[in-house]
């Protein structure tokens, strides 16, 4: 042992070579290797005022927690990755390379390059959420104008988003609402139509009744006129016969009969009706022919008059009339002006999201002091302490050549 040391110290020089030379080489390779950058930027959630106008419309609740990771997802799609790589061709122009596509070119920087870091997901304190993003890039990029422009590009594309899905949500919204308006008015157009049919069936039933009761009652008083003329004939046959042309009364005629004088007044009480034929034949003749040229009996009975009146008052329903004229039906709709009021205010509801703030970017991406690819130092002191084993391994092998050559054996120390 106490030979290999010595022997290690008369080597000294090829040891120190041997670390100058890997020094020397290390020192070589960061000097001109590629130098790596990295920077990142933090976002934070939105503070409550940016989003209090989009959950206070009642349509579309978006919390800061959600619209952070709504960016996140963003930031993490593929899609989006792909459509700013193609959509900034100058900035990305350096990794663009003969013989590969621009996907190709792309999936190399996206799978190397871009780095999404977050927390784990807690929803009971969201201030204690952020995205990180961070972007690794050679110095012949300008990363920071990458990471600051794709930062704003995903939140971009994510308000895009939010707008169109409130477009979506006050389309369908207001296509229920409109839904709702014409139920209801078909409602009462079937409710208006019901009321007509309904007046005029009462009116139609009413005028049947009334029709029917003036037909009976005309032909009552026909029935009642003929029965009087039959009974007129007899009374009239009887007065001939009893030789009665007058009118006069059972003791009138018993006193004529007696001869009893004409001057004398008599005032008769009987509880019996006198008949017809006492009216004498004169007078029952000129009722039986003014009977029998009477051409209608409707005069003879108030209630026909009555009749006819109800009759025409029925001809015409005013309130079917009125109901017929109505020119503005929505007026008369029932329970809609709420729906109104929420058509007109989801009409008038602003769906540009191009200044909602979704995220706050706490910092955004700033130019790297220094490259974290090569680490210099260590890889310059990592270097010595290789070329210190290297040079300390060639010594020993040295040693034991010599050794061996000279035929001796070394000793093996005891295990």
């Amino acid at each position: 042992m106490f030979e290999l040391i010595h022997s290690l110290w008369r080597q000294k020089k090829l040891i120190a070579a041997t670390m100058l030379v890997t020094a020397l080489m290390a020192f070589g390779y960061v000097l001109f290797a590629k130098q790596i950058y990295q920077t990142s930027s933090l976002l934070r959630p939105a503070a409550i005022n940016e989003l209090d106008a989009l959950n206070r419309s009642q349509v579309y609740t978006l919390p800061a927690a959600d619209a952070l990771l709504k960016v996140g997802l963003a930031l993490e799609s593929y899609e989006n990755r792909l459509n700013f790589f193609r959509d900034h061709p100058d900035l990305f122009k350096p990794l663009l390379q003969p013989g590969r596509t621009l996907e190709q070119s792309f999936e190399v920087f996206n799978r190397d390059a871009i780095t999404l870091v977050q927390p784990a997901s807690n929803k009971d304190n969201s201030e204690s959420s952020y995205l990180r993003l961070e972007l690794t890039y050679p110095a012949s990029l300008d990363g920071v104008a990458i990471l600051n422009g794709f930062v704003d590009y995903a939140i971009n594309k994510q308000r895009e988003q939010i707008s169109a899905d409130l477009k979506v949500i006050i389309s369908n919204r207001l296509r229920e609402l409109d839904a709702q308006i014409n139920a209801a008015r078909s409602s009462y157009l079937s409710d208006k139509q019901g009321k007509i049919a309904s007046f005029l069936e009462a009116d139609a039933l009413q005028k049947a009744r009334l029709e029917d009761e003036l037909k009976a009652l005309r032909l009552q008083l026909k029935i009642e006129r003929e029965a009087r003329i039959q009974q007129l004939d007899e009374a009239i046959a009887i007065a001939k016969s009893l030789g009665i042309t007058r009118p006069t009364t059972p003791s009138a005629m018993a006193d004529a009969a007696q001869g009893s004088s004409s001057r004398l007044v008599r005032t008769e009480i009987t509880s019996q009706s006198i008949p017809l034929y006492f009216m004498g034949s004169q007078a029952l003749q000129a009722e039986r022919a003014a009977l029998l040229k009477r051409t209608t009996d409707d005069f003879t009975d108030d209630r026909i008059s009555q009749i006819r009146k109800n009759i025409q008052l029925l001809e015409v329903n005013r309130q079917v009339e009125m109901l017929g004229k109505r020119s503005n039906e929505d007026v008369f709709l029932k329970d809609i002006e709420p729906l109104r009021a929420e058509v007109v205010r989801l009409g008038r509801m602003n769906t540009d999201m191009s200044h909602l703030g979704l995220a706050s970017i706490d910092r955004k991406a700033q130019v790297p002091t220094d490259p974290v690819k090569p680490k210099k130092a260590l890889i310059v002191a990592l270097a010595v302490v290789l070329g210190l084993l290297l040079g300390l391994t060639i010594a020993t092998v040295r040693f034991l050549t010599q050794r061996r050559q000279q035929g001796v054996r070394p000793e093996l120390p005891p295990t």
